[in-house]
């Protein structure tokens, strides 16, 4: 008897060192709240943490590249990380309140920093500080980010960067 207890008690204690470690987020977690926790990340240039917000099957759509990226890994890999790289001091701020339907979060913003790094695409720096406008539409379900969709002026960003 005491063998099985013990044994209860040890696979008690296994099961619960898997969860040691995993983010952990309030069930009472408003799609805002995501949003904003996702936007401290990138301003703290945690990406991360910016990445854990995402599903695993996130779509990232970037208007100016006019296909999603899709998967976690990919979406970190092809924005967040290409941006940080890029521009380490960068600055994402949400201009005025969201507007919220349900599970979704939509937002104007403003984007700024210098490009003092070199982009994923090998596009070398340009040292050129930049602000450019834009939109964002977020869909939030369970606490994470399954959906984003950026909409802004690339061409303005590009004319800023001197690449255009």
């Amino acid at each position: 008897m005491k063998r099985r207890t013990l044994l209860a008690a040890f696979g008690g204690i296994c099961l619960a060192s898997t969860f040691v470690g995993a983010p952990v987020y309030a069930a009472d977690q408003t799609p805002v709240e995501v949003v904003q926790q996702y936007l401290a990340a990138w301003n703290a240039h945690d990406a991360t943490k910016a990445a854990s917000y995402f599903d695993e099957k996130v779509s990232y759509y970037d208007a100016s590249v006019g296909k999603p990226t899709v998967g976690k890994a990919e979406a970190k890999a092809a924005v967040i990380d290409s941006f940080m790289a890029a521009v380490p001091d960068l600055k994402w701020v949400m201009r005025g309140d969201p507007i919220v339907s349900g599970n979704k979060v939509s937002f104007e913003w403003t984007f700024s920093g210098k490009n003092s790094g070199a982009w994923a695409d090998g596009t070398k720096a340009t040292d050129k500080s930049f602000s450019f406008d834009g939109a964002s539409v977020f869909v939030i379900e369970n606490n994470v980010i399954k959906q984003q969709s950026d909409y802004y002026d690339a061409l303005g960003f590009y004319k800023q960067l001197g690449l255009m």
